[in-house]
Order: C-alpha cells, then sequence, then structure tokens
C-alpha cells in the first residue's frame, strides 16, 4: 500500500473552508460551510445534491460569503451566523458586496 506524501499545497486546500448565505426563492436564508463554494452553489440549484433545506426553495442566490482557516472555525463561525435574527444577517450580508 502506498501513502501519498501531504505537501503545503495539500495541507493549504485542505484549509480553504468557506461560510456562506444564500438567499432563497422564498425570501429565506440558508447558511452553511463548504471548501467549493462555485460546487456547492451548484448543488444547492440542482435537483441531486445540496440541502434539504433548500431543494423546495430552488434557485438559491449568493449573497454573503467568508473564508476561515479550519473546519472547525468553519463550524463556529455558521453556528453564531444561525443563531443571529434575520435583521442581524441582513446587516451582515449588506456589509458584503454581492449583488
Amino acid at each position: 500500500m502506498q501513502f501519498k506524501k501531504k505537501t503545503s499545497e495539500n495541507n493549504k486546500a485542505s484549509s480553504n473552508w468557506c461560510v456562506y448565505i444564500v438567499k432563497c426563492k422564498d425570501g429565506s436564508l440558508y447558511t452553511g460551510i463548504t471548501t467549493n463554494l462555485e460546487e456547492r452553489l451548484a448543488q444547492h440549484n440542482s435537483e441531486k445534491g445540496g440541502a434539504k433545506y433548500t431543494k423546495p426553495r430552488q434557485p438559491v442566490k449568493l449573497v454573503y460569503s467568508e473564508s476561515v482557516e479550519s473546519r472547525s472555525l468553519a463550524t463556529r463561525r455558521e453556528h453564531a451566523i444561525k443563531k443571529m435574527s434575520k435583521i442581524k444577517k441582513t446587516e451582515l450580508i449588506n456589509l458584503c458586496c454581492y449583488d
């Protein structure tokens, strides 16, 4: 059996976590984490993949994202955002530049 040697590039790729918020067709907001934002958004808008919550609320549109260093930090930030009121989430979104 062969083991793949870890390189700094492999380590860097595994640490590119993103916390994101999408706005659903019904106006609700969904928060999640991923290592590949483009792919995850495509999953949310497809018939297969994506989250159970967003399936009946397609299409979804990216309204906010931020990069974090690890899955642990991404999960903590996701939890903190999910605890926010919709007003606070909207304030956070307004700090960003997505249209």
